[in-house]
Order: structure tokens, then sequence, then C-alpha cells
């Protein structure tokens, strides 16, 4: 399937971050274990990176493991960690012939060290690629970021380095994890859930939401399409008046 051709491809998110609920319901409502809905959601994953691409969208942030999640089941949390390895081992072929750059954020020293093994080997080998840049969030929250970016300035102050008058904006956005990254201009959560669950609260301030039923397993690349149709029906304000914007 192509391109809808009723999407502006002038007027596309350059970010377009995705919370990927629903892998357990999924596979609850099939009778099977949690896990198997985390291993069919490894090809939403795939159809969803090739769609970005596609279109020709540089950034997609995928909320793939918060620090939340570590309070899972043990045997769950173990699953979700060997199904992380073998999808980077297997998935980095096709990040490379479809261009794409892998990049992470959040507390990787939490992840065991093969997780973080090859997700570091991976993003080596993918580096210099230049479609687009796939951000997996894994062991993230964003508290948790904003906390570790206080605690950065409030070194550099006592060090010296940083005179307290000089902290606006653009430098706290450099202490966190996503600096270097543009803000997401589409947010997409799957499952139904109204809610953003501790993702990209700075980030999100003046991103455009976008809530579907399907359960992440079931989310297909036109399904980004259709999100993406809905954001460029939208009028974006940044708080002024419709006229000021036009």
């Amino acid at each position: 399937m192509g391109i809808p051709a009723t999407i502006d491809l002038n007027n596309l998110p350059q970010h377009v971050a995705i919370i990927m609920d629903g892998n357990g319901r999924w596979a609850k409502e099939k009778g099977k274990l949690r896990v198997f809905g985390h291993q069919n959601g490894v090809l939403a994953v795939r159809d969803t990176v090739e769609g970005a691409v596609e279109l020709g969208i540089p950034y997609l942030t995928l909320y793939a493991f918060s620090t939340e999640n570590w309070n899972r089941p043990k045997h769950e949390v173990n699953a979700l960690m060997e199904l992380l390895v073998s999808t980077i081992t297997k998935e980095t072929k096709t990040l490379m012939e479809n261009g794409v750059r892998l990049n992470t954020i959040g507390d990787l020293n939490s992840l065991p060290k093969s997780c973080d093994r090859q997700l570091r080997e991976a993003m080596e080998k993918t580096k210099d690629n230049k479609r687009c840049t796939l951000t997996l969030a894994l062991s993230y929250s964003s508290r948790w970021e904003i906390t570790e970016a206080v605690k950065s300035i409030a070194a550099s102050v006592k060090a010296g380095d940083l005179n307290p008058e000089e902290i606006n904006e653009n430098l706290f956005a450099d202490r966190l994890n996503t600096a270097g990254l543009p803000d997401p201009e589409l947010m997409i959560r799957t499952s139904g859930e109204l809610r953003i669950s501790n993702f990209l609260l700075w980030q999100l301030a003046y991103t455009e939401l976008f809530f579907t039923p399907k359960l992440w397993p079931d989310f297909r690349r036109t399904d980004l399409f259709d999100a993406v149709l809905d954001y460029q029906k939208r009028e974006r304000r940044f708080g002024m008046t419709s006229e000021q914007v036009k």
C-alpha cells in the first residue's frame, strides 16, 4: 500500500512519538500469555518504522519500557529483556536497509548487560544513517529525566561553571535525554487509554495528541497515515489566535 494521496507531504510532523500500549490485552483476548502480545508487537514496530521512512518523517520515538515497568512480574520483565535483545539483533539489517539510525533515551545503566551491549552495537552500526532517527525510550520516565537534568544543572552551578541567571528553557532542554532532537509535533497512543504515562512531559508541551482504540500489535503504517492526516487537519496556534497564525 502506498501513501494516501490526501496526505500533504509538505506538512508532515518532523517528529512523531508513540506510546505502544495494549500488548498484554491483545494477548489476553486471544487466550495467550502477555509475552505473546509483546512478540507480536515487534511486527507493529517494524511496519510503523517503515511507514515513517516511506512518508519521510525524520524522527520517530517509541516508548518501549518505562521505569515503572520494572514493577511488573519478574518473568514478564525477563521475557521483555530477552525479546529486546533478539529483536535488536534481528532488526539491525532492516534498519540499515531503510537508512534508520538507532538512538536511545532512558536509564540504560539499569538494563541487563546483554541488552546494553546489543543496543550500543546496533547504534554504532547505524550511526551514519540519515533517513530517520528511531529513538527507543528504555527504562525511561519523564520525571526521572527531569530530575536528572536538575541534578546536572545544580552540579554545574555548585562547581561554578554556571550562573543561576543563565538557566533558561534552552539550557534546561539541553540537559534532557532528548537534547539534539526536536520536540514531537505528534504523539500517538494506542489501546484507547487517554493519558501520557510519564512520557516526554517537557517535550510534549505543544504536541498534538492522537488516541486510537487499536491495540499495539494491530497497529500498522496505515494507522500512522491516519494519525498524520488527523494532524494535518489541526490548527497549531502555540498560544496565538487563529488570525495571528493565518
